[in-house]
Parts: C-alpha cells; sequence; structure tokens
C-alpha cells in the first residue's frame, strides 16, 4: 500500500478514536463528578522502503493512540437539597466497597438502602472510617459538616454517627476508570490535608457542552479532510492502472 495511505488511515483512526471520547464525554454532561477527557497522540515515525524516484529507506509519519488525558479540574457545585447527597469541593475521592473490592468516586449521590446503609446508586456502600456507614429512622436529622463527619440530632442531643472515608492519591489522573463513576488504582491512598464537603448539593460534571461540540466539528473537519485526500490518492491510482491498461502490449 502506498504510503500517503497508510498515514491517511493512521490520522482516521486516530479521528474515530477523538470522536468516540468526545461524544462519551458529552453522554456525561449530567453525571455528578465526572471528569472530561480528551484523547492523545503521538507522532510514530517509522522507516519505509523508497517510493518510485526516491533512494533509501524514506522517514514516513503516521499518528499513534497514546491514551487519554483526564481532567481533574472542580466541578460545578449545584445544590440538590437532599440530605445524602454530598459534594467534594476539594480534592480527594469517596471510598467505595464493591464485590470487586474498594472502589473510588466523586460522585456523591447517596441514599439510604432498606438496611439503613449509606449507599452509592448503584447500590455499593459508601465507606466511612471504621467502615460501612448506617442510619437508623430513630437517629432523627442528619448533618454532615464540611469535614465528613455524620451526626444526628435526636431531642436536642446530637451524636456522631460516624465519619464520611475521604482519600486522595499522588497520581490521581492515573486511577483507572471502571464504569459507573467508580475509579480502582494500586497506588496507596492518603488522608488529604483539608476537605471540603457540602451537604444537600453535588459537584457537577467538568464538562463543557459547547467546548465538546467545537472539538468535535474540528475533528469531523479533520476527518472529511483526510478521507478527501485518500480518495484523490485512490482516485490516481486508479487512473494511472486504466493508462497501463490501455497500452499496446
Amino acid at each position: 500500500m502506498d504510503n500517503s495511505l497508510l498515514v491517511s488511515l493512521s490520522q482516521q483512526l486516530a479521528a474515530y478514536r477523538a470522536m468516540d471520547v468526545i461524544a462519551n464525554n458529552l453522554a456525561n454532561v449530567s453525571t455528578p463528578g465526572f471528569k472530561r477527557e480528551a484523547a492523545k497522540f503521538e507522532e510514530y515515525v517509522a522507516q519505509m522502503r523508497p517510493a518510485e524516484g526516491q533512494t533509501g529507506p524514506q522517514s514516513v509519519s503516521f499518528v499513534k493512540d497514546a491514551g487519554i488525558l483526564r481532567d481533574s479540574s472542580q466541578g460545578n457545585v449545584e445544590q440538590t437539597g437532599a440530605p445524602y447527597d454530598v459534594a467534594l469541593a476539594s480534592q480527594g475521592f469517596f471510598a467505595v466497597q464493591t464485590p470487586a473490592g474498594l472502589r473510588y468516586t466523586r460522585d456523591g449521590h447517596f441514599s439510604l438502602d432498606a438496611n439503613g446503609n449509606l449507599v452509592t446508586s448503584q447500590g455499593y456502600q459508601v465507606q466511612g472510617d471504621g467502615g460501612a456507614i448506617t442510619i437508623t429512622p430513630n437517629d432523627g436529622q442528619i448533618n454532615i459538616s464540611p469535614d465528613g463527619t455524620i451526626s444526628s440530632v435526636v431531642n436536642g442531643v446530637g451524636n456522631q454517627l460516624a465519619k464520611l472515608k475521604v482519600v486522595d492519591f499522588a497520581e490521581a489522573r492515573e486511577m483507572t476508570k471502571q464504569g459507573a463513576n467508580l475509579y480502582s488504582t494500586t497506588q496507596t491512598p492518603t488522608i488529604p490535608a483539608s476537605v471540603t464537603l457540602r451537604q444537600g448539593a453535588l459537584e457537577a460534571s467538568n464538562v463543557q457542552p459547547v467546548i465538546e461540540i467545537s472539538h468535535m466539528i474540528e475533528v469531523m473537519r479533520a476527518y472529511e479532510a483526510t478521507a478527501t485526500l485518500s480518495k484523490s490518492q485512490e482516485d490516481l491510482m486508479r487512473q494511472a492502472i486504466d493508462k497501463l491498461g490501455q497500452m499496446p502490449a
């Protein structure tokens, strides 16, 4: 295959990958705590055989998929009024117990299950410093302080029930997505120097739809330009073959 066609193909694959990432961002505009991602590409230089009229190996640049970059910037904090919604307005992650082990999330949309356990939207138990957090109907009005302490007031008397476990990691951007807005990592968790939580609120996704749509248009135009170039190259090759076929033997 001609080198120009190979280069065009690598560019089209890169555009397809970038479009897939942008579409996922747009699909999670309303997902609490979701962090925007961007496809990362690198130049890959290969030594190819010379074309007609060239001598010696030729350096050809291809596009190489180098993974995903995650934007960990803070999303807007939006009030919901729900007593068990908790927004992280600082660095860190909530710890969640799943059948596959501990996972981490910034999605603070919590509720109580039938047993009174504080759980995520998927039913996974939210962890406190002492394990699962249980709240009973007799605990009265629940208050979650900015440092994560969960307390109740019964007949004017306050009781500390638990404290939300909030952890952080040295390389948070290298955490692995596990679906359902959860992350896993082999890094050792650390306790953040300071934690700021807000009860009755959620951290919104940091995806900005207008910016994502503009990126999508740019990727589409780049793909179309590359596809047009490939078609022109194929047309030239086809014409050359037709002319060769018309030459007398």
